[in-house]
């Protein structure tokens, strides 16, 4: 499996990254039906602007589920032990999303090799958006 070799081949230092340029309404909109998040402060500019904002946000858990693809799409979602995040700003439309991740460890546990991930969510300014960290390890059947 490449995961597998993946995970076998994996160094401290190693790093993922990938940006989704010009995220839009839409994107937000199509996330509240699969996630069923219908806050007005994500898709009605009139509710938002009531709110004191400039205008409409994208969800946390949108930027977070677009952040989980650095460790799935890096070694396999079935290799995803663990995913946390902390929110620490806002996704505007217009915005540029840069996700990444960073190997910091690399260690193993009952003989199976662990790898923690430090991740980012960032805009195109550079502010960060969501701070987080995952660990994979090889799926084991139960």
């Amino acid at each position: 499996m490449i995961e597998q070799q993946e995970i076998a081949t994996a160094r401290v230092g190693d790093r993922r990254e990938f940006s989704v340029p010009d995220v839009n309404r839409s994107h937000f909109v199509q996330y509240a039906g699969a996630g069923g998040d219908f806050n007005p402060i994500h898709h009605d500019q009139n509710f938002a602007v009531g709110a004191g904002l400039p205008t409409v946000f994208g969800m946390g858990m949108f930027t977070a589920g677009v952040l989980a693809r650095v460790p799935s799409q890096w070694f396999g979602p079935q290799n995803v032990a663990r995913f946390a995040v902390r929110f620490t700003s806002r996704l505007w439309p217009g915005d540029t999303l840069t996700c990444r991740g960073t190997i910091a460890r690399v260690y193993d546990v009952d003989g199976l090799t662990h790898i923690d991930i430090i991740l980012e969510a960032l805009s195109q300014k550079g502010e960060t958006l969501i701070e987080g960290e995952a660990t994979v390890r090889p799926w084991q059947p139960s």
